[in-house]
């Protein structure tokens, strides 16, 4: 199936370079707000990723992204479409609730899939094979996924998404009930769809796979966007820390900001000061050194986006713990 890629989609008058947008979406159920006023654009061949807590409204602005849902007021655009739903085959999409029928086996399963988006029967079995070659499924491509393990039916599911080569693939909650292992063949999955220049889109709320994967990412609490950027624009919002080891009956740190002891054992006590943006990490050691003070250790610890996202929405998911 021939890939209809565009880095410049023309849209009325409009010309944009952005294969999807979502401006000021807001939905409602009843008096609750599930999402409000949400705004994204996600470039050609960038992987996007879409964070928050269970409950913060992602698979929500999803289903509205491929107008399975309708939202109370904002505008959607989709590889220059209004509606996905017209641009079905060029898109691939897995849902937070996983459907495969049991009985089929999974060459039949991504066969079945990738011919629902317009491809040949013959070329769609010929890929689906490819496909289960190339991510260790070959053994077993004839057998009933009813015998497979969770693990290894969502990957049938994830490869049914792509057998049809999309150009933009949404993945919601791809890595869950996926073992280190798969997590990790998925991570290279979505790698080379991104070097392949597709355009991938996934929902998480675990913060090492989009650390590690996404370009830019947009995080959400309570159905609100509390940051849109890049990771490095992420990890900059926190200050870096600087870890102290002394011997516990060592002479007073000098004064630093926010310092705080943070363990104390074996004899030694180990304490942490923010970093401000240009300060040197030579002249704290200096001070350390000129007011007597016998270090064992230093360490430079850089934020993680894990502590991005905790900070901007965690209290978001507690509140809505103690609200359930």
């Amino acid at each position: 199936m021939p890939i209809k890629n565009q880095a410049i989609i023309t849209r009325g008058a409009c010309v944009t370079d952005h294969l999807v947008e979502l401006e000021g979406i807001e939905k409602r159920y009843g008096r609750f707000k599930a999402v409000n006023g949400v705004s994204m654009a996600v470039k050609p061949g960038e992987i996007f990723g879409f964070l928050g807590p269970n409950g913060a409204g992602k698979t929500t602005v999803i289903r509205i992204l491929l107008d399975i849902l309708q939202p109370d007021r904002g505008r959607r655009q989709v590889l220059g479409a209004e509606s996905a739903l017209s641009v079905g085959d060029r898109i691939g999409y897995l849902p937070e609730e996983r459907g495969l029928y049991k009985a089929m086996t999974p060459v039949n399963a991504i066969t079945y899939f990738a011919r629902l988006k317009g491809m040949k029967a013959a070329h769609a079995k010929e890929r689906a094979r490819e496909l289960l070659e190339r991510y260790g499924l070959s053994a077993v491509a004839d057998k009933p996924i009813k015998t497979f393990s969770k693990g290894m039916a969502q990957k049938v599911q994830v490869l049914s998404c792509v057998a049809h080569d999309p150009e933009v693939v949404i993945l919601d909650e791809p890595f869950s009930g996926l073992d280190p292992v798969n997590q990790q063949v998925l991570e290279e999955l979505i790698c080379a769809l991104r070097d392949a220049g597709r355009t991938v889109i996934f929902s998480t709320h675990v913060m090492q796979h989009a650390e590690r994967l996404c370009d830019r990412v947009i995080m959400i609490g309570r159905g609100e966007t509390r940051f849109l950027g890049t990771v490095d624009e992420a990890r900059a919002r926190l200050p870096r820390r600087l870890r102290l080891t002394t011997d516990s009956t060592a002479s007073a740190l000098p004064a630093l900001p926010g310092l705080e002891k943070v363990a104390e054992a074996d004899g030694h006590a180990t304490y942490e000061t923010r970093l401000a943006a240009q300060q040197s990490v030579q002249q704290i050691l200096k001070q350390c050194l000129d007011s007597g003070v016998d270090l064992s250790g230093f360490t430079v610890i850089e934020p993680t986006l894990h502590d991005v996202f905790v900070d901007l929405v965690g209290e978001d998911a507690r509140q809505a713990r103690t609200a359930a």
